[in-house]
Parts: structure tokens; sequence; C-alpha cells
């Protein structure tokens, strides 16, 4: 059998465009690992919030909104970004790069909202409308309606490469299966770039990179009604989880190759340093220790897009593909298929044709 398209990557990024186009097109659905959504997509600090990505992802995240409330994918978190004396200028670089758009800030001390905070951290802006997110049900709901439409998911199914022949692709795994397919959507996150090499394509210079979360059980426990925390010099975030625990991350971004990524003890300690120079709870334990990977383009901005006839990028999401997945999905349908694009997205913003080329 001969598909249409097939998709190399079966996260959220693969399985939320599969869904979108649905019965419109024969669909393949390649995903590498045993299960989709082993690395970033399983390893999410499930969160949605419109300031999250910067400007640039804004408009995919908003235009998600609607969709994702009325799955009832959300429940109510809401953020406070902090600062100190010293982080004036990001406060207001913060609100100036989200005035004039949907996104609903305001200033408010800190204190108010987070028990325990240090005297220090005395800047504050609320973010009302940060939430919650369940990415495993998402995750699920998506690949589902992939398979409703009729797309045939293939677990164990590592590219190996990708060969262009008349009318489309031959693409053969590292199993020795083969396919053929008219198009080849890359959807493989922090294997995007190499994806793209086995196909014979120029990379887009696309980086992944690890990410560390942890859990922990703290004294006092973190509140019911904590909100999201984020340092507003991106030092660190952290949110309440059930059972009074707290899953924190220091924020950071190693560049590594794409594999199984694992948390490193030494940025397990500084996050742990960090949240003890804002609160002043005692850390009890450490319940859970994980990484993710994000992937970047060079400007940091997703890429979606036919870089050449019949390869098309769906790539590039750093750590917004979950919270973006219903606008980026069908933004990516409707310049696979032809169709209105979404109202309020800028294609050219994330077109591959802006990248230079490695």
């Amino acid at each position: 059998m001969t598909y249409d398209i097939a998709i190399i990557g079966a996260g959220i990024a693969g399985a939320s465009l599969a869904a979108a186009i649905g019965d419109r097109a024969r669909v393949l659905l390649l995903e590498g690992e045993d299960r989709p959504g082993y690395h970033a997509t399983g390893r999410s600090a499930a969160f949605w919030s419109e300031t999250y990505g910067g400007p640039g992802v804004q408009p995919l995240t908003t235009a998600s909104g609607a969709a994702l409330r009325d799955g009832g994918y959300l429940d109510p978190l809401g953020a406070v970004h902090i600062g100190r004396a010293a982080d004036e200028p990001a406060v207001a670089a913060l609100l100036a790069e989200f005035a004039g758009t949907p996104v609903a800030l305001a200033e408010v001390d800190p204190r108010a909202a987070i028990p325990g905070l240090r005297p220090d951290w005395t800047l504050g802006v609320s973010e009302p409308t940060c939430s919650y997110i369940d990415v495993a049900r998402l995750h699920d709901d998506y690949l589902a309606a992939a398979r409703r439409g009729g797309a045939v998911v293939e677990s164990r199914a590592r590219l190996a490469e990708a060969t262009r022949q008349a009318g489309g692709w031959r693409i053969a795994t590292e199993d020795g299966r083969t396919f053929t397919a008219a198009t080849i959507v890359n959807a493989a996150g922090g294997w995007a770039d190499e994806v793209a090499g086995r196909s014979g394509v120029a990379r887009s210079g696309i980086t992944p990179y690890r990410r560390t979360m942890v859990q922990l059980l703290t004294d006092p426990p973190a509140p019911a009604d904590l909100p999201f925390v984020i340092d507003v010099r991106g030092g660190f975030y952290f949110k309440p989880e059930t059972g009074g625990r707290l899953w924190l991350s220091p924020h950071d971004e190693h560049p590594v190759p794409a594999h199984d990524v694992a948390a490193e003890e030494l940025d397990v300690a500084i996050a742990i340093d960090r949240l003890q120079q804002a609160v002043d709870w005692q850390v009890v334990r450490v319940e859970r220790r994980w990484a993710g990977l994000r992937s970047f383009a060079p400007d940091r901005l997703p890429v979606y897009g036919m870089a050449e006839p019949g390869f098309f990028w769906f790539a590039g999401q750093g750590g917004f593909g979950i919270q973006t997945a219903p606008a980026a999905a069908a933004l990516g349908a409707a310049l696979l298929l032809g169709g209105a694009v979404p109202t309020g997205l800028d294609v050219e913003m994330y077109a591959p044709g802006r990248l230079n080329r490695r």
C-alpha cells in the first residue's frame, strides 16, 4: 500500500497532525520507540501558559486554548512570575512583550500567593489563565482520533533511510520493513535533523536540549492552591501536584545528542538550591527525577511547512508542542492538504524557508 503521507514520529506533534488530517488522506505514523510519546511528550511538565515560549509562540498557544478547554484538558492553576528588585527590567520586558496581545498580565505582590516566599522576592506578575494540562489523555485522544480517521500506527519503526522514487518516497526502517508514501512529514522532535539527513534533505539546525524535572516532598507540603511559579529571569519554575508534592525544574537547557535522557545529579542539586533561595520550605526528600528533550531551531520558533517537494517539516516545537497542539495541527493540515489557515497565525513566521540551511 502506498500512503499519501508518512509522519515520522508519533509524539504529540505527529499524533495531533494525523488526527487533524483525519480521513482526508491515507496516513502512516512511524514511531521509533515501543510506544508513542516516550520522550518529550511523556515527560512534560504539564502546564499551559500563554507566555511560555515568548511572543512568537503565543499566537499558537492562545489559538489552542478554546479547543483544550472545551475538551476538558485544562484545569485552573494560575501563574506568578517572580523577581527581586534587580529584576525590574525583566518584569518590564515581560509586560512589554505581551502588551497588545490577548494575554492577561498584571503586577502583583507575589507574597500574597506564595507562602514562605523569601523577603527579597518582591516583584510579581500574575498570569491567571495558566492551567494544568492533561498531557496523557490529550495524546491518547489524538492517537485514537488518528486511527478512527484511518491512520496506521507502526511502533518500533525507527527510520533507517528514505529515498526518493517515482511518485514519492521509499521508507526503510531499521528493523527491515519498507513503506512507500507520496509525502514525508518530519515530526521527529529531537531527531528531526537526523531524519532530514537520512532522507537526503538539508537540515534546519534543530538542536535537542535536556530539561530536568524533580518531584519533591517539602515541609510544609506544597499548598494545593499554589500557583505555577516562574523566576522572571528563567532560573527555575515549580508547581503543585497531588498530595502536597512539588514539581520543580532549574529551567536548564543542555544541548545533547538525541537519546533517552536522564536527570543528572548536578542539575537536581541546582534546582533544589534555587528553590531554597526563593522559599523557606525544607526539602524532605526527592521522590522522582527525570529529564526530557526540547528541540529548537536557531531562532527558537517552530518549523512548519514544505522545505522541498514531498518533505514537510513539523518540528522544532521546543517545550511548547503540547500547549500549541490544536492550532499547530490545524495549521499543518491546512498547509499539507490546502485549506484555510487558522485565523491569527503567520505562516511565514514558521516556514522552513526562513532558516539558513546547514
